[in-house]
């Protein structure tokens, strides 16, 4: 803690990691071969979008970048507004590290731009062998990921499944400790 910090009584957040967010890639390794959870083909990263010029244009030219380096495979991107307003930069295709690359030229766009805190989290979906979504979120600001399991009926989720994918791979994923902090997201668009 630094003198100013001492001080004023107010800490400054470290900023995370930029290559956490690549730990999904290494991961997805064991929950594909171990656990039998694959990529359902989308990733999505979700941000408060500003009117600003500026801004719309980083995000429309990191939506050309993201089509053109992706067009050999098939990756296809495209955007939405959800009911509270927070716009989803959607990424479909077929291999997993290339949606992982993709998002991440998003964010590091928006970062350098000076809009890093207008990202909110990375949703990657995944599904088990009886086709039950699994979303892997990365909460940008924390640094961590954790999982976001889905249950029947209007807005539940599976704890139990969520907390039992915590113990499965949290060896190899920053998972974020604090479980008051794994915010369900509803009507993912992906």
């Amino acid at each position: 803690m630094g003198l100013l910090e001492v001080l004023t009584g107010r800490r400054k957040l470290a900023k995370p990691a930029p290559d956490r967010l690549f730990a999904i890639s290494t991961a997805y390794v064991t929950l594909e071969t171990a656990l039998e959870i694959t990529s359902r083909g989308a990733a999505a990263i979700v941000f408060q979008a500003l009117s600003t010029a500026d801004f719309r244009s980083i995000v429309r030219d990191m939506e050309e970048v993201v089509r053109a380096t992706a067009s050999d495979s098939g990756t296809t991107v495209e955007q939405s507004t959800d009911s509270y307003g927070f716009s989803w930069l959607v990424l479909r295709g077929h291999d997993f590290d290339e949606l992982v690359v993709g998002i991440n030229a998003v964010s590091s766009a928006l970062e350098a731009g000076g809009y890093g805190e207008r990202v909110l989290c990375a949703v990657f979906a995944c599904e088990d062998t009886d086709k039950r979504p699994i979303y892997w979120i990365y909460n940008y600001k924390r640094g961590s990921f954790y999982p976001f399991v889905p249950a029947a009926g209007t807005q539940q989720r599976d704890n139990e499944r969520e907390l039992v994918l915590r113990a499965q791979i949290g060896a190899e994923l920053p998972v974020e400790p604090e479980l008051a902090r794994w915010f369900p997201l509803w009507g993912i668009p992906i």
